[in-house]
């Protein structure tokens, strides 16, 4: 069992920058995938990016490429997602998911824990 638990989200204005922390439970960090996905009201849980246990492979969803970076610290438990030049358009609940023995898949369903959520909201 993972447990997962996100902070950093808050209120920004378009431009401006946040970052996301999830600090998981346990000691087997490094053999998950793990991912961040946000969820606007009304609309589906959409995938943002994610990264291999290692660190060595990432990914991203074409409308954060060039904006937003995932990290991890292994030896730390955490996954880190800096928002640069956040857009109104980017207002959600963000979430940390973990995937065991992924790779780092862009789809809900491959991901076994989640936490439970953090609120970014970015005003024009």
């Amino acid at each position: 069992q993972v447990q997962l638990v996100e902070s950093g989200g808050g209120l920004v204005q378009a431009g401006g920058s946040l970052r996301l922390s999830c600090v998981a439970s346990g000691r087997t960090f490094s053999k998950y995938a793990m991912g961040w996905f946000r969820q606007a009201p009304g609309k589906e849980r959409d995938f943002v990016a994610a990264i291999s246990g290692s660190g060595g492979s990432t990914s991203y969803a074409d409308s954060v490429k060039g904006r937003f970076t995932i990290s991890r610290d292994n030896a730390k438990n955490t996954v880190v997602l800096q928002m640069n030049s956040l857009k109104p358009e980017d207002t959600a609940v963000y979430y940390c998911a973990a995937d065991y023995g992924g790779v780092g898949r862009p789809t809900t369903r491959d991901y076994d824990y989640w936490g439970q959520g953090t609120q970014v909201t970015v005003s024009s």
